[in-house]
C-alpha cells in the first residue's frame, strides 16, 4: 500500500507539494509512479501521442498553463491511457467527461473541468521540466498523488525507501498524551 502523501511529507523533508487545488477524478484516487510531462496551452495533440505509448505504470504531467478555457484531456483519451498502462496524470489545467473517467481504472488530478476540446496543433514540448503549483515535476523523478495533494519525492527516492511509521507513531502518541496542547 502507497503511504499518505501527508505521512511521506513529514517523514522527508525534501518532498515537494503542489501547492493548486487540484481535484480528483477516477478509480484510482491514489497513484505513484516515474513523472513524463508535457507543456501545451490548450491544444492535446502531444497528449494523444504519449498516452498512446506504452506508460508502464508512469504518471504523465501536462502543465496546461493552468489554463480552464479547454480540456486537455476526456475520457476517450482515459481509455487508451487505462489499456496502456498509465498510472494517472496530473494536470495543470481543465478535463472533460468527469463522469465517465470516474468510472474507469486511473487516476487523474486537474483544476476542473470544461466542455470544449483542446485545439490540435501539436504546439508545446514533451519530456522537458514543467513548474507549477510553486514546484518543478522532472521527466524520471518520482510523483505520488491522493486526495491530500500531489507530491515530488527527491531524485532517487520512491515512497518506499521513506520510512513514515515513526511519523505516524509519533502523531498517535501526541494524540493520546493528556493534557493541553
Amino acid at each position: 500500500m502507497t503511504p499518505k502523501t501527508s505521512d511521506l511529507c513529514d517523514a522527508c523533508e525534501g518532498a515537494l507539494a503542489c501547492a493548486l487545488p487540484l481535484r480528483g477524478w477516477g478509480r484510482r484516487r491514489a497513484f505513484a509512479g516515474a513523472i513524463r510531462t508535457i507543456r501545451c496551452h490548450e491544444d492535446i495533440a502531444l497528449m494523444r501521442d504519449v498516452v498512446g505509448q506504452p506508460g508502464r505504470g508512469n504518471v504523465l504531467v501536462i502543465d496546461g498553463g493552468g489554463s480552464l478555457a479547454r480540456a486537455l484531456f476526456g475520457d476517450v483519451m482515459a481509455g487508451l491511457a487505462v489499456r496502456n498502462g498509465w498510472a494517472g496524470l496530473v494536470i495543470n489545467g481543465a478535463i472533460r467527461d468527469g463522469v465517465e473517467i470516474d468510472a474507469m481504472d486511473i487516476g487523474v488530478k486537474a483544476l476542473g473541468t470544461v466542455p470544449r476540446r483542446g485545439e490540435r496543433t501539436g504546439a508545446g514540448a514533451v519530456d522537458v521540466p514543467v513548474s507549477f503549483g510553486g514546484i518543478t515535476f522532472t521527466p524520471g523523478q518520482r510523483l505520488v498523488a491522493d486526495e491530500d495533494g500531489v507530491i515530488v519525492l527527491p531524485a532517487g527516492l520512491t515512497e518506499n525507501d521513506i520510512r513514515t511509521d515513526e511519523v505516524v507513531a509519533a502523531t498517535a502518541a501526541y494524540v493520546a498524551a493528556p493534557g493541553p496542547r
